[in-house]
């Protein structure tokens, strides 16, 4: 065997690609190199790049050829093997190949500048550095005769090309050698989407006795307001089937009110149109985790547990050989997206798509040919929003993307797609929205003005059932302090996820028997939660937050919408006026786009009889965006860097949520046990996605109060654990105000 008897006999033995753990199997790398081009051939067929697939997976490892790398196999140094093939492909003058090629280790580099020197990570750095020889791959390979790819005179679409091109390859690469060293995994074997969507109708049928391909029968004489809801519901529902049926790929958007059965009537076009079209998956992507468990328990409920694939911060699948099959291949599934049904997040889907590193880009490929829902589509974050939507527009031009905006307040986005893509059309699925909002309006909104914390806790107070949602932690504590009674709820962030939950429960079950239920939360309960208040009171915001508090008031419709009010408020505390105006304007500085919401929302309801309607809706965007200004929609000029093909760069500045905060593990309940397992050493991405439940995020000056105190334990440079359990409220969580005390070390 090569390597046994030293290396003189290099140019006679086969040369190698891997060698098994255990050392008893080797691979060759002829084989290596050509399993892995048939791999990513087929996965770049999917956006017409076959044949650059297949030369990046045959080039991709041409420098083990060299005999340093046989020597590297065998116990020897690390060797550079990755910068010989994207060399033969850049000689060629296949530099999309050649940049997946040189990245599929270390990652997409930034292009750089021609006159780089070879000890630079640039991609023209890569290019001039001298390299082991590898030439035997002439022995037993020929460069392939590849046409050279046209791309779009756009920046984008090129960094975009380059990107999907590496994903093939990647993934090509990764199950190639996953093969090999584990034998054959259990990847894909899921139902076909057609099959998926016959399970829809056969569940919308036995549970709601509604066949999606009949015509909607005529209303009764008598029908009652509930009945007409549900009437409604199904028109919806049906109309989204047929759309998704009869449409052809490309740009929707999807607005129906809340209480309109928006979830299943958007997976209902979405599972139609891609077995319409022959397209292999539908993505969902979701801006809250919340939402995420939400709408990924329907589609479970719906399609079968074993084909829906949650990935996000929190889901967990471990790569164990005692789960049971559904686990181990949903484990596999999250590395390359290849399930049928995938429920991601924001952050998850557009850094991936402006990432870098193979782990991030590996799936990319599969969103190609696929229809991608974007629920609640206003949340795109607005200093993002160029980016975020000359992607998707790229998406749907060139990669066989159904991209689908999906809510009940529409951003009005037309202009920026135009601005990116103009001879793309956007086409309503649902008709009528005016209808449709008028037939499904539940509340009216009231501008109350101004008044202080006490004014409110005691409206507060006189209700029975009731939600108050503000825009800070502390003036939620605070309101909640002055209430009275039974059944007062506090939801901030100060509470651990799990306890939110819990106490989420509680709020459902008082709801549903009557009880009183006072609750006082931070805009978390308005990412998707399921509660139904008959009035509520919301802080002075953007309107489109505004709306999603209206959405947890009168949600089944019980009572009249004038019967059902959602007061609007500005807070005005006479003994910290100055103080509150201080802070005021150091929040207008840092959050411009936050102020700038508020004062289009004061011009809405100044304006509009009825703010929550679509005009007030479409005009509430488009101005607040116009007095925002073009430049504040990519703060951080990513687009403006794709021109220099800064790869790097880039993923290092795409980031969809800044956050300074900290995450202070709270050891209660499981979190006690799971902590313990830190304290014992143990470090797993599995325990930290379920100590995930258990961590409140803190900004700097509250983390240094705490740690000052002596209220919290440093396990290492990035664990923080409370140590001292009592400031932790079972009420409001996390104290704020702490009581000095003495440092911990650990």
């Amino acid at each position: 065997m090569y390597g046994r008897g030293g290396f003189l006999d290099f140019l006679t033995d086969r040369v190698l690609a891997h060698i098994s753990e255990d050392q008893t199997r080797e691979q060759p790398l002829l084989d290596h190199l050509q399993n892995t081009a048939h791999l990513a051939a087929a996965f770049s067929a999917a956006f017409g790049a076959e044949q650059q697939g297949y030369l990046a997976g045959l080039l991709h490892d041409i420098g083990k050829y060299s005999e340093e790398f046989q020597q590297r196999l065998h116990g020897g140094d690390r060797v550079d093997h990755s910068t010989a093939g994207a060399q033969e492909a850049c000689r060629h003058q296949q530099r999309p190949a050649a940049f997946a090629i040189a990245g599929h280790h270390s990652g997409l580099p930034d292009m750089g500048a021609k006159h780089d020197s070879a000890d630079s990570v640039t991609f023209f750095g890569r290019m001039r550095r001298s390299i082991p020889n590898y030439s035997r791959w002439q022995q037993e390979l020929s460069f392939p005769d590849t046409p050279s790819v046209s791309l779009p005179r756009d920046s984008l679409a090129v960094s975009l090309y380059i990107r999907m091109l590496y994903s093939a390859l990647v993934d090509a690469d990764y199950i190639d050698t996953e093969t090999f060293m584990k034998g054959e995994q259990p990847r894909g074997s899921y139902p076909a989407v057609p099959v998926l969507l016959d399970r829809l109708k056969c569940y919308v049928r036995e549970r709601w006795g509604v066949d999606m391909e009949a015509a909607s029968p005529p209303p009764a004489a008598d029908e009652t307001v509930t009945q007409q809801l549900n009437r409604r519901r199904s028109d919806i529902l049906c109309t989204c089937l047929q759309r998704g049926l009869a449409g052809k790929r490309g740009l929707y958007t999807l607005t129906v009110p809340t209480g309109g059965g928006k979830t299943v009537s958007s997976l209902a076009f979405a599972l139609a149109m891609a077995a319409a079209q022959n397209m292999e998956r539908v993505i969902y992507v979701i801006p809250y985790t919340s939402i995420i468990e939400q709408n990924a328990g329907v589609f479970a409920e719906i399609l079968g547990t074993e084909n829906v694939l949650e990935h996000h911060a929190g889901a967990e699948y471990q790569l164990s050989e005692d789960a049971d099959p559904t686990a181990y291949r949903k484990a596999l599934a999250a590395e390359n997206w290849d399930a049928p049904l995938i429920v991601t997040t924001a952050v998850q889907f557009f850094e991936s798509l402006y990432a870098n590193r193979s782990s991030r880009c590996r799936k990319l490929h599969n969103i190609a040919n696929s229809v991608i829902v974007f629920d609640e589509a206003q949340t795109i974050p607005t200093v993002y929003l160029d980016p975020c939507v000359a992607a998707i527009a790229r998406l749907v031009q060139y990669y066989g993307a159904t991209a689908v905006l999906c809510t009940a307040t529409q951003p009005a986005l037309e202009s920026v797609f135009q601005k990116f893509a103009p001879e793309l059309s956007m086409e309503e699925i649902c008709p009528e929205p005016e209808q449709q909002y008028q037939l499904f309006r539940r509340t009216t909104i009231q501008d109350l003005g101004q008044i202080d914390e006490e004014a409110l806790a005691e409206r507060l107070n006189e209700a029975e059932q009731v939600l108050c949602v503000v825009n800070k932690r502390l003036t939620a504590q605070t309101l909640f302090d002055a209430l009275r009674g039974e059944g007062n709820y506090c939801l901030t962030t100060l509470l651990y996820p799990a306890h939110r939950k819990r106490l989420l429960a509680e709020i459902r079950q008082r709801l549903r028997e009557g009880l009183p239920c006072r609750v006082v939360s931070t805009s978390l309960i308005e990412a998707g939660v399921d509660v139904d208040f008959p009035v509520a009171y919301r802080e002075e915001t953007g309107l489109d937050s505004i709306l999603q508090t209206a959405g947890r008031c009168n949600r089944e419709g019980r009572r009249r919408a004038e019967e059902s009010p959602v007061f609007v408020f500005r807070l005005f505390d006479m003994s910290q006026n100055k103080k509150t105006e201080q802070a005021n304007e150091t929040i207008q500085q840092e959050n411009r786009a936050i102020q700038q919401k508020v004062h289009m929302t004061r011009m809405i309801l100044r304006d509009f009889a009825d703010p929550s309607g679509p005009d007030a809706i479409r005009q509430y965007f488009e101005g607040w965006r116009a007095i925002l200004g073009d430049d504040q929609l990519d703060t951080q000029r990513i687009l403006k860097k794709t021109q220099a093909l800064a790869f790097a760069e880039i993923a290092r500045n795409f980031h969809l949520i800044h956050s300074p905060t900290r995450t202070v593990y709270i050891p209660l309940g499981e979190g006690a046990t799971l902590v313990e397992q830190l304290r014992r050493g143990e470090r797993s991405r599995s325990l930290f996605r379920r100590l995930g439940q258990y961590g409140v995020s803190v900004y700097p000056e509250h983390l240094e109060a705490l740690n000052c105190a002596g209220k919290l334990s440093y396990l290492d440079e990035d664990v923080v654990v409370l140590v001292d359990t009592s400031c932790y409220s079972e009420q409001t969580g996390l104290l704020l105000d702490v009581p000095f005390g003495q440092c911990w070390t650990v």
